[in-house]
Formats: C-alpha cells, sequence, structure tokens
C-alpha cells in the first residue's frame, strides 16, 4: 500500500472509527450482508482488518493491517493484529478457511497481487469474502465525485462488480456468489437493511468466492 494511502489511516483512525457509530444502521446493514456470506466455522482473517469494527462482532481473531494506529484500535476490540501489507502476507500456503476484506480493494496497491496473495493462504475449498462500494452504484458515483474532499477516499480506486469479478477470476477463484445491501429506498426508516441476492440495486456488495 502506498505510505499516501495508509497516511489518513494512521492521522484520522479515532475520526474514522466513529463513522460507524455516526451511520450505526448503514453500518449494520453492512455488518448483516458480511455476516451472510462467510463460513460459520473454520480458521478466518480480515485482511486490512482497520479498528476491528467487522472482526469483532464477527468472530474473526486475527487481522493484518498496515496502520498502526488503526491496528492499536482494533487490539481494544480483542484482534489479534499483524501489521502487514494484503500483497505480501505474512502466513504459510493453506492456513485459513477464509479470509475476509472490507472496503479495502479500493485502497490496494496491487489488486491482483493482494488477491493471489489471499488465494495462496487458503486451504483447498476455502473461501475469499470481498466487501466493496460498487463504482456504478448511487454511493460508489458520489464518492468518485466527492473524491478529493474525503480525507480517506482522495486516494482510493473504486471497482465495478465486473472488475472485482475478473480480478477473482484471475487469481484462480471460483463459484462467484454475491449479495448486496445499502439500498436508496430505505425499507423503514431506522431500520437495518437486510441483505438481497445479487447486486446492481445496493451500493454495497459482498462477493464470496471458492479457491
Amino acid at each position: 500500500m502506498h505510505m499516501r494511502r495508509i497516511e489518513p489511516f494512521e492521522k484520522h483512525a479515532k475520526e474514522y472509527d466513529v463513522w460507524f457509530d455516526e451511520n450505526e444502521l448503514v453500518y449494520l446493514s453492512e455488518l448483516e450482508a458480511v455476516r451472510s456470506m462467510i463460513p460459520v466455522d473454520g480458521t478466518g482473517i480480515e485482511i486490512g482488518v482497520g479498528t476491528g469494527r467487522f472482526a469483532a462482532p464477527l468472530g474473526i481473531k486475527l487481522g493484518l493491517e498496515p496502520s498502526k494506529s488503526m491496528a492499536s484500535l482494533a487490539r481494544q476490540r480483542g484482534i489479534e493484529v499483524v501489521e502487514g501489507e494484503a500483497e505480501a502476507l505474512p502466513f504459510e500456503d493453506g492456513s485459513f478457511d477464509f479470509v475476509l476484506m472490507v472496503t479495502v480493494i479500493c485502497f490496494l496497491n496491487d489488486v491482483g497481487k493482494a488477491l493471489s496473495e489471499a488465494y495462496r493462504v487458503l486451504k483447498p475449498g476455502g473461501c475469499i469474502v470481498i466487501a466493496f462500494i460498487d463504482k456504478n452504484s448511487p454511493i460508489g458515483k458520489m464518492y468518485e465525485q466527492r473524491k478529493n474532499e474525503d480525507v480517506f477516499y482522495k486516494e482510493a480506486t473504486f471497482y465495478s462488480v465486473e472488475e472485482v469479478s475478473a480480478v477473482l477470476q484471475q487469481a484462480g477463484f471460483k463459484n462467484l456468489s454475491f449479495c448486496q445491501t445499502v439500498f436508496q429506498e430505505e425499507t423503514k426508516p431506522g431500520e437495518v437493511q437486510k441483505p438481497q441476492p445479487g447486486y446492481g440495486k445496493g451500493s454495497f456488495v459482498v462477493v464470496r468466492a471458492e479457491k
């Protein structure tokens, strides 16, 4: 990851973390969608664990994070954090049953390399779960327009579902399945949105693929 991509997270880790409290319904909707796609058991790791907002409630005990200040917040949530980068994972081949990445691919230097590394550290039959903001969705388009004003997304590269699917397949993954959430037309104000299968409506897409 380029230093400049990490820098805002180093400097503004607490500010980043507060977003989840201020946007609780969006966060909980995203969490539900991710939960619906990860295996119920097995050993998992979250790559780009950030402040642990997903790993902790999902019961994932181990995370990888390049930003020291983010890692320290994740450790406060009980996550064991290894400092390192997605493109060079410090783990043996076949170490994990699943790998999770939540809104991380937009910050990677080399998505192909990171996914090949994820493939390598997965056991045969293991799966990767990638959650991301779809570039072609309403929120994706809004972020793209306002990118330069946003301390975190200034250096981000947003991807479409088709682009993410293509890179997954190039890395050797198969059996892709999708779910989506964060819909424009709220179900009811004040309610967590239920994930729906597929993609194209929700701004937050979760793809699961197998090794």
